[in-house]
């Protein structure tokens, strides 16, 4: 029974307090204090929190503020009162200038949450995006209606460890290489479908300490026995990287909404932060 003056938190308040702590550790040196008036403002590691707020609760901007308005619980973890909410134009201009190791720290840590198992994936999809401005698209070559996003998983936990963007389409096994070798100390096992049959990235694996489990195209018999040798039980531990894309869409949208490249990228690393720090919710439900 609950004794008086004790109450459950609940998952939202759970996830602030989690955003907060990660936002305040991804951006360098010591956190600024929430928001100091005049030029100070508001702390980068306030304005990277509340855009994991907004994906976690997939509200406009504006409405995100109105919201938090009503909640001062909420907005006490982020050290402001409802008052000192910034206006929400302010929140969309401080996202761009954000720099993008911010956010791909904010990932890092967020899949250190996990205690991560032996097997790792790695796939590629196309996130569907929102047409970009004329100009903007003949500026950048931008000719493709999909971001190619490439991610590396932990297959036990469903954490995204990595992820990739591309406005073009580059070879899977070039992306790959990119990828993994930020990522060796996290990746054992690799397991990966015939887009990654790269001769000199199974090699560059196995230099590192890495077992590649990754299909080979079936050009001749060589191809055909080297099949016939792969484990399938772990091979098929690939799946899950559809999981994560089947999740990560079903949760946060099928749709990338930021106009730019830049934009684009930043918010899809924003979704699979925000997808580990759920799951490792989920897995300590007080």
């Amino acid at each position: 029974m609950k004794r008086e003056g004790e109450f459950v938190s609940s998952k939202l308040a759970r996830f602030t307090r989690q955003v907060v702590s990660l936002a305040q550790k991804a951006v360098a040196g010591e956190p600024d204090p929430a928001f100091q008036p005049g030029e100070g403002g508001y702390a980068d590691w306030v304005i990277v929190a509340l855009h994991g707020l907004r994906e976690y609760l997939d509200h406009p901007y504006r409405r995100l503020l109105d919201v938090l308005y009503e909640m001062p619980r909420i907005v006490g973890i982020l050290g402001l009162e409802p008052s000192e909410l910034p206006d929400f134009s302010t929140v969309c201009a401080r996202y761009q200038r954000l720099k993008m190791p911010i956010w791909r720290v904010l990932l890092r840590l967020s899949a250190e949450l996990h205690d991560t198992g032996e097997i790792q994936a790695i796939d590629a999809t196309g996130m569907d995006r929102i047409s970009a401005s004329q100009h903007y698209a003949k500026r950048t070559n931008y000719t493709f209606r999909a971001v190619k996003t490439t991610v590396l998983i932990d297959c036990e936990t469903g954490v995204v460890l990595d992820i990739h963007c591309s406005m073009k389409q580059p070879h899977d096994s070039r992306i790959g290489w990119q990828v993994l070798k930020r990522n060796l100390g996290k990746v054992s096992v690799l397991t990966a479908d015939k887009g990654y049959d790269w001769w000199l990235l199974r090699q560059k694996l196995r230099a590192e300490g890495v077992k590649p489990v990754i299909k080979h195209r079936e050009f001749g018999w060589n191809g055909v026995a080297g099949n016939i040798l792969i484990d399938d039980t772990t091979y098929h531990q690939r799946s899950n990287v559809e999981s994560t894309f089947f999740a990560l869409r079903r949760k946060y949208g099928e749709i990338v909404r930021a106009r730019t490249w830049f934009g684009q990228f930043r918010e899809l690393v924003l979704k699979c932060a925000v997808r580990n720090i759920e799951l490792a919710l989920d897995r300590s439900k007080p």
